[in-house]
């Protein structure tokens, strides 16, 4: 309370007063609520699936792994979409947002400090007069039960939280630019199967219906040429929309309009290949390696401090505040400091009833840090199960591509016999539409899947948290 300039505190004697603030400074150590213990989740000691042979530097293929495809192409198309895309603005934005928003918190440790002033005029009957008055306000809420040093490391949590959020999007984003580069290489290299074929399943026409002419052949294997070209060349357009939305997607991820990229990545180009060595590790390496991983872990951080920001509440707020200024019926005496007033004193709050609102918040904050923990639980299994799929995925898919290899090796050598037995007259055109259909299939077939070893490759470094640098770890101080 505020009289005649000074500050009079009501129900705190003078001992009481020094009594509380010696005892402040004893316990200001003490913060109310759980400390954060890293959550224990158990993980399998070794991969079920088959696993790639190790390379030779493990963390900078994971950090750059897009650089084993050799494609100079993808490499500059990955590095600028980092500088780029749209969605990693947006997570960097949140990322300041989330360090501006601990600033706020870190400012409740500190005193605050107010500079005010006033005029007023008042009158009776009689006489009028004016009252002048500046001056410095503080206050300073004494931490003692740790409710700000509690927001201070939720904060700081949720920060961590938004900085590996961003991490995470970086790792898919690097992943999609490679995953949409490959469709691209992959349907442009369809496109010249479909036209080779094209014109091979032309000539065969134009052969037929020659023999047609000469009597040779009926009109049936005229028809049956002029529709398996026709078959041929309808897929051509197909592939060339897609190829063309793969353009469109890329220069999107890069944040630039769908068109922007057309000219530079219309021209074909093969399939980037990359060798089979990944280092995969252990799934223990996981948990500091995948940033989802690390993000949900901050907010089980972030979670179980706020429990005791909310425990907090149940104790007694303490702040020493004071006043400093002058004060006088003229403008002028502002500046004497002969007019001055001050105050200084502890105050205290203590919240005896509140219905049950603080009790029933800690358990909302209680609630929601198993929340946080199932959460973190589901995260790695997820993590886990993306490993497990990427690794089986690559593996038979090699085999896939070993054993169309063969087939496309076989299925040649059956379309040259055919067509040489056709123009001899030894079989019917029967036979070589059939061996022409199957060499196209078999090549398609092939293709697909030299694309997907290429996309199941991505997959794994993406599973594996590829695409980042991480820290390296704060060398242990030494006394000297």
């Amino acid at each position: 309370m505020r009289k005649s300039g000074q500050w009079i505190v009501h129900d705190l004697s003078h001992s009481t007063q020094v009594g509380l603030v010696c005892c402040l400074f004893l316990v200001n150590g003490c913060a109310v609520g759980p400390n954060f213990k890293p959550p224990q989740t158990p993980v399998p000691d070794q991969w079920i699936g088959p696993l790639p042979p190790p390379p030779t530097s493990a963390e900078q293929d994971l950090a750059e792994w897009w650089t084993v495809f050799a494609d100079p192409m993808l490499t500059s198309l990955i590095e600028r979409s980092v500088e780029t895309n749209l969605d990693l603005k947006l997570a960097a934005a949140r990322v300041r947002q989330a360090r501006a928003s601990r600033g706020i918190a870190v400012s409740g440790i500190g005193p605050t400090v107010d500079a005010a002033g006033s005029f007023r005029r008042s009158g009776t009957a009689a006489a009028t007069a004016s009252q002048y008055q500046a001056g410095f306000d503080a206050a300073w809420e004494l931490d003692i039960f740790g409710g700000t040093r509690r927001s201070i490391e939720a904060a700081t949590a949720n920060l961590q939280a938004a900085a590996d959020a961003r991490l995470s999007i970086l790792v898919t984003l690097t992943a999609e630019v490679a995953a949409n580069y490959v469709d691209l290489r992959g349907f442009q290299e369809q496109i010249a199967i479909a036209q080779r074929n094209l014109k091979a399943q032309q000539h065969s026409a134009d052969l037929t219906r020659q023999r047609f002419k000469g009597g040779f052949v009926g009109s049936l294997d005229v028809a049956n040429a002029a529709a398996q070209v026709a078959t041929t060349a309808a897929q051509i357009p197909v592939l060339e929309q897609a190829a063309q939305q793969a353009i469109y997607s890329l220069s999107v991820l890069l944040g630039r309009e769908p068109g922007a990229l057309l000219q530079e990545l219309s021209p074909p180009a093969p399939i980037p290949a990359g060798p089979p060595a990944v280092p995969v590790g252990v799934p223990s390496e996981l948990l500091r390696r995948r940033p989802d991983i690390r993000q949900a872990e901050a907010q089980i951080h972030a979670a179980t401090a706020q429990i005791g920001v909310a425990t907090a509440d149940l104790f007694p707020r303490l702040s020493l505040t004071g006043s400093l200024g002058t004060q006088g019926n003229k403008f002028g005496s502002l500046t004497d400091w002969s007019s001055r007033f001050w105050s200084i004193g502890p105050s205290a709050s203590w919240p005896l009833f509140a219905s049950g609102r603080i009790r029933s918040n800690i358990e909302v904050q209680k609630a929601l840090e198993e929340q946080s923990l199932i959460a973190y639980r589901q995260t790695v299994l997820f993590a886990i199960q993306e490993v497990e799929n990427a690794l089986i995925a690559s593996a038979k898919e090699q085999e896939h591509y070993k054993a169309l290899t063969d087939a496309v090796a076989a299925n040649r050598k059956a379309v040259e016999l055919a067509t040489s037995l056709y123009t001899q007259g030894q079989t019917d055109f029967l036979n070589v539409l059939q061996a022409q259909g199957a060499l196209y299939s078999s090549e398609n077939a092939l293709s697909l899947s030299t694309r997907t070893v290429s996309t199941n490759l991505v997959a794994l470094y993406k599973a594996l948290g590829g695409g980042w640098t991480p820290a390296p770890p704060a060398e242990p101080q030494t006394k000297g």
